[in-house]
């Protein structure tokens, strides 16, 4: 059994060289039967009982642990960042890549392919990758004890026949809470059961699927008209940037491919898109009623309305209607997750965890928090900035730059940096806001804000202004690739309708 000596000399010897134990999860003395007993379906309950916490607190010589919660616009962007000469990252999160979600509603059919809008976090921050002290865990945390500098989390495992999850944590030296925001449904009956949201891959990849097993089945013989009709009629609430991107996607996908592809049904599919005021409130008026005459003109049914009930093939609206549909997708804004609920912390307007001008919690020591999940305090004056990527992304370029000042003037370790000069304040200027409507054309609006003065523009010059600035803002060279291939090959060859 030499070949078991030397992995017990290995295991030894790495532990020595970093961790009391080599792994977060498993100890270096256990037993190898032990170590193979979480991948055997009838692992003992004592075995779960034996993993050690994970990762305990940094030491001397080690440099400090900054652990980021989420890998959304703000988490991401403050990894990519970060000095990691000063310090170890370990980014916890439920999916191992960054959505551009800007571009993920032309995934749904079939404009560019999933992977073009999915950057991995070892691509943004690759000592994650390399580094000894710098990890990625697939998990959600469940818990943060602020006193002792540690969160707990749970292994994110894909469903009953797969791993157990198991419970691990660890300690920090500095926290950043980056966990975005949920999908609002209002207390809706029935909209997680039977609609789907677009804010992941998945729920992108899910639409399409849908969608396309929606087509082919309308053209199955015996297939009634009115069930026919359900079938393909998509229904988006929600008219924001999102509901209307899809939305002008989604004509698109009908006016240049169903018909050609689906000539059996192409007078069936049909679009509505419902909000309960108008859509694009943030845009200047011009701008609006511009989208509102396009979606019209491409062939979407726009409705005002409030959605008091969602059945499996209908919605019920508040004027007691009923619109049946083969597709539902909800996009009607976001609002605080459940876990950053739990948070014993003050909370901003809208319940977001509160933070001053320098994005820290001030009720807790060396936490900060940035993104959607995140809200100036009433004390800051400051009011509460919207649920954008914009602001997610600046966000995390500025705490970046905090981190790294705090760690060169020594202020890195737990609880060694309440005396530092913290410099300027966080200060947000928007960059104003972009939105394809489909058929080549899109609204540009520069403005600061929907009172200021500034430049807004509509057609197919503001279309691609939208194509070109998205194209730069997609994270790495080679998804800026795929992008460009993915358009190119689309506009040569129309969009691929198969369902994977």
């Amino acid at each position: 059994m030499a070949w078991f000596r030397n992995l017990k000399q290995l295991s030894s010897t790495k532990a020595s060289l970093r961790f009391t134990n080599p792994h977060p999860f498993f100890p270096s003395t256990a037993p190898f039967a032990l170590l193979l007993s979480h991948f055997s379906s009838q692992a003992s309950s004592d075995a779960v009982v034996a993993r050690p916490p994970g990762l305990g607190p940094t030491v001397e010589g080690e440099k400090p642990r900054v652990v980021v919660l989420g890998s959304g616009w703000a988490g991401c962007r403050l990894m990519k960042g970060l000095d990691t000469s000063i310090y170890d990252v370990v980014c916890v999160s439920p999916r191992n890549h960054m959505v551009f979600t800007p571009l993920l509603a032309s995934t749904c059919v079939g404009t560019l392919e999933f992977r073009s809008v999915a950057e991995p976090i070892g691509r943004i921050q690759p000592s994650i990758s390399r580094e000894p002290g710098s990890y990625f865990f697939l998990a959600n945390c469940t818990g943060v004890n602020t006193d002792e500098h540690v969160v707990q989390c749970e292994t994110v495992t894909d469903g009953l026949n797969t791993l157990e999850p198991w419970r691990f944590k660890l300690s920090y030296d500095k926290l950043i809470i980056a966990l975005g925001s949920q999908p609002l449904t209002f207390g809706i009956h029935g909209v997680k059961e039977h609609a789907i949201f677009l804010r992941e891959v998945y729920h992108a990849q899910e639409i399409r699927r849908k969608l396309l097993l929606n087509l082919m089945l309308s053209d199955v013989p015996g297939i009634s008209e009115e069930e026919k009709r359900r079938l393909l009629h998509c229904v988006v609430v929600g008219g924001g940037p999102t509901g209307v991107e899809f939305s002008g996607e989604l004509s698109d996908f009908i006016i240049k491919d169903v018909t050609q592809r689906y000539a059996h049904v192409k007078d069936y599919i049909q679009v509505t898109l419902i909000e309960a005021n108008e859509i694009l409130s943030s845009f200047d008026d011009r701008l609006r009623h511009y989208a509102t005459k396009q979606l019209t003109k491409s062939g979407v049914q726009l409705v005002r309305g409030i959605v008091k009930d969602v059945k499996p093939q209908s919605i019920i609206l508040n004027d007691g209607s009923e619109v049946p549909f083969g597709l539902l997708v909800w996009s009607t804004g976001v609002g605080p997750s459940p876990f950053v609920n739990s948070l014993d912390v003050p909370k901003s307007p809208g319940g977001r965890i509160g933070i001053d001008e320098w994005l820290r919690v001030p009720s807790v020591e060396d936490v900060f928090a940035i993104g959607d999940c995140s809200g100036f305090l009433e004390s800051t004056g400051k009011q509460v900035l919207p649920a954008l990527a914009q602001v997610a992304e600046r966000q995390g370029k500025y705490l970046a730059a905090l981190m790294n000042k705090i760690g060169k003037e020594g202020g890195a370790r737990a609880g060694s940096g309440k005396d530092l000069e913290l410099g300027a304040p966080f200060v947000y200027k928007h960059l104003g806001s972009m939105a394809t409507i489909g058929r080549y054309k899109a609204l540009v609006d520069l403005r600061q804000s929907k009172e200021a003065k500034g430049l807004s523009m509509a057609g197919f010059i503001s279309w691609f202004v939208w194509r070109s600035a998205y194209l730069t803002r997609v994270i790495s060279w080679r998804n800026r690739f795929y992008v460009a291939v993915n358009w190119a090959t689309t506009f040569i060859f129309g969009r691929d309708i198969s369902r994977i």
